[in-house]
């Protein structure tokens, strides 16, 4: 047993003496790799502080801007702290570069549409037609924006449906903005009979627009003769809202307009048609 422990000794010496400097070389290498992995993820975190501070200060960036943004940084961060840990332990890094492009390039044909997803995501978060919390229609897409990301955007509609849609779709189609101006114009049409007076009907509509609290005065609201219809003449009322009250004033509108217009004098005429027969009616007269 004596012999076994002074032989492994007497191993470990020789491999010391015989070894040593590429030891200690080794042992450097080592550390320094965990220094630089404790260095790019104390920046990481120091990145990610720094962009949401960001965020925070300019409006036109969001959460979901902060995260994209937090994300390919940290994906740099460590592509970085990979490459000197590389050339640390000796390994020519210019070669696995361009190993990793031809495969790179070989991954980006056969996945084309991933990385044009990517681009399209890139093009909507510097081009920022839309945040998260606005709702917005694209083509056939439409909904509340919940959170963007370098492949897809996440909705969800008016019916609380959850829609995850590429943005390659989205920036491929004209995007509606319901949310970006702080002002929206509102159109409601409306008939009152022929037999109605118009000047008076203009007149009283236009006070009750005036009345309302959510309606803007500047630009202040009209009352428009819009079609001399079959049945009736139709007014449209014009009116601006704060775009967050758009939809509370035009149900509001809609909903006192009825009892505004009877109390008035006037009427909602049902539509009615006038048949005229070229051939009298012979009507049965009793025998």
């Amino acid at each position: 047993m004596e012999n076994d422990v002074s032989k492994a000794g007497e191993f470990c010496r020789n491999f010391w003496e015989a070894h040593q400097t590429e030891i200690l070389h080794f042992g450097k290498v080592l550390v320094l790799s965990v220094l630089i992995v404790l260095i790019a993820w104390l920046i990481t975190r120091i990145v990610r502080s720094m962009i949401q501070k960001m965020v925070q200060r300019i409006p036109a960036l969001d959460e979901s801007a902060a995260k994209v943004i937090a994300g390919v940084s940290r994906v740099i961060i460590w592509i970085l702290a990979s490459l000197i840990i590389l050339e640390l332990f000796g390994i020519n890094t210019a070669s696995i570069l361009t190993l990793l492009g031809a495969i790179g390039l070989a991954v980006g044909l056969a996945v084309k549409d991933s990385l044009s997803n990517i681009a399209a995501g890139l093009m909507l978060f510097f081009l920022r037609p839309y945040k998260a919390g606005d709702y917005v229609d694209c083509g056939s897409i439409s909904g509340t924006i919940k959170e963007m990301g370098l492949f897809s955007t996440v909705l969800m509609t008016v019916d609380g449906l959850f829609i995850s849609a590429p943005n390659s779709v989205i920036f491929g189609n004209p995007i509606k903005n319901y949310s970006r101006n702080p002002l929206r114009r509102a159109d409601i049409t409306v008939g009152i009979a022929y037999g109605d007076s118009l000047p008076q009907a203009l007149t009283v509509l236009r006070e009750f627009l005036l009345k309302n609290d959510l309606i803007e005065k500047d630009p202040a609201p009209d009352v428009l003769v819009a079609d001399l219809a079959d049945s009736s003449v139709n007014l449209t009322l014009r009116f601006w809202v704060k775009t967050a009250d758009y939809w509370t004033a035009y149900w509001m509108v809609r909903k006192e307009l009825k009892n505004t217009i009877e109390s008035a004098g006037l009427n909602i005429p049902f539509p009615q048609r006038v048949v005229t027969f070229a051939t009298p009616l012979e009507l049965n007269k009793p025998e």
